[in-house]
Order: structure tokens, then C-alpha cells, then sequence
């Protein structure tokens, strides 16, 4: 079954990712449904599929149930994409293609899942603290350093709300070090940081930038340190 799943979704990625030049994005984009790339596209997924599966064609109806889903979710992803944001749309999108590959993988190969290990105590616990590392410590953060105003060096040209995704990125990379017990990666991660912050700081000549960025990172990484233990901690007693 596992050998199965491996080889539908390495098609996919060829399919999706590897064999789709830009070109074809642009022009199904533009025509949707009309458009022959479109067409060209789910052949290639076919194709990809009957190669990896080493023409194996009691998979037939697996690889027919695939391409057709294929064609209907891509179309409409075209469809909905001028109202809905692109980043949504290509997560469904995705999703949707996962969720179809593991059907045809239940066809032939029967799997039950098991609800009471999905939802057991220890993946509560891991779904808590990644939530308190990314959304929870990022409302903190704000709340608590808000009482002070760095609004005429935030306001220079910079990516929207790229702090914010930086913050995130890397509490979640100190939680799964600590989690892994890879504490050499908090040191290299803070050490990282600290370059790519020096030319901010030496910009600035002005000591209120400095101890802002100071005081948020210090945050963010205590914060990142104080689930990750905690996680630990709540581990050895479940």
C-alpha cells in the first residue's frame, strides 16, 4: 500500500510541478477550459502515472479516476481564481488532489483511519503548542511591545507583514529543535539572525531601534523556548 501511495504522488509532483512550464499556467489562466494546455496537462499526469506504475494496468480505473478529478478540480481552481486569493486557492487545489490520490489508494489497497489516535491527548498537545508558537505568541508580542512607537523605522519599504511570517517561521524552528533535542539549532537560528539584522541596526544609529529588535526577538525566542519546553514537560506525564 505504502509503495502504491509513493508512486501516485510522485506522479502528481511530476505532473504538477516538475513537467508544467510556466507557460502552460499562463495560458490555461487566460483561456480556462478552452485552452489546450490544459488538456496537455492531464495527459501528462496520465502518462506519469502509467510510467511510475510500470504499466501495470489492473490500476486502469485508479489512474482513470485520477485524471479525470484532475481535469475537474483544476478547472475549478481557473474558475474561482478572480474571487478567491491565489495562495487559498492553490492549497485547495492541492489538498484536493491528496484527498482524491488517497480514495483511489483505499480502492485497492482498503485502510481504516483510526480518529481516537488522530485526536489523542499527544497530538492535542503538539496542536496546542504550534498554535501558541505561531498565532498565540504573535498577539503577545504585539500587545506587549506595542506601548512603544518605531513607526518612523517599521514605515520604510519593507514586504507586508513580513515581520510577522519571520516571527512565526522562526519560534516554529526553535520549537522543533527543542522538541528534537537539537539545541545547536537555537544557537545557530539566533546566530543567523543576528547577520542579517547587523545592517539594520548599524543604519539606524539610534539605540531605540536597537533595543526594540532586541527586546522582540528576545520574546520571541523565550516564547518559542517556553512552549517547547512545556511541550516536553505535559509529554512525560500523558
Amino acid at each position: 500500500m505504502l509503495t502504491f501511495a509513493i508512486q501516485l504522488i510522485l506522479a502528481h509532483l511530476i505532473g504538477d510541478f516538475l513537467l508544467q512550464p510556466q507557460k502552460w499556467v499562463v495560458h490555461k489562466e487566460s483561456h480556462k477550459y478552452k485552452s489546450k494546455f490544459l488538456y496537455l496537462h492531464i495527459l501528462v499526469h496520465v502518462f506519469a502515472l502509467i510510467i511510475i506504475l510500470q504499466f501495470n494496468f489492473k490500476y486502469g480505473l485508479g489512474i482513470a479516476i485520477i485524471a479525470v478529478s484532475h481535469y475537474i478540480i483544476d478547472l475549478i481552481k481557473l474558475l474561482l481564481k478572480s474571487r478567491f486569493n491565489n495562495r487559498l486557492l492553490f492549497g485547495l487545489d492541492q489538498l484536493a488532489h491528496l484527498i482524491v490520490i488517497a480514495l483511489v489508494v483505499h480502492i485497492y489497497y482498503p485502510f481504516s483511519v483510526d480518529l481516537k489516535s488522530i485526536l489523542s491527548t499527544q497530538t492535542l498537545l503538539f496542536i496546542t503548542c504550534i498554535l501558541g508558537v505561531t498565532q498565540v505568541s504573535s498577539i503577545i508580542m504585539k500587545t506587549l511591545i506595542s506601548k512603544w512607537d518605531v513607526s518612523e523605522y517599521t514605515n520604510k519599504a519593507s514586504l507586508k507583514n513580513a515581520g510577522t511570517y519571520i516571527g512565526i517561521l522562526e519560534r516554529l524552528f526553535v520549537f522543533v529543535f527543542i522538541i528534537t533535542n537539537h539545541w545547536e539549532g537555537v544557537g545557530f537560528l539566533i546566530t543567523a539572525k543576528s547577520v542579517f539584522r547587523f545592517s539594520d541596526l548599524t543604519q539606524a544609529k539610534d539605540r531605540k531601534l536597537t533595543e526594540y529588535i532586541l527586546i522582540g526577538t528576545l520574546l520571541s525566542f523565550g516564547l518559542a523556548i517556553a512552549f517547547g519546553l512545556g511541550y516536553e514537560f505535559v509529554l512525560e506525564w500523558i
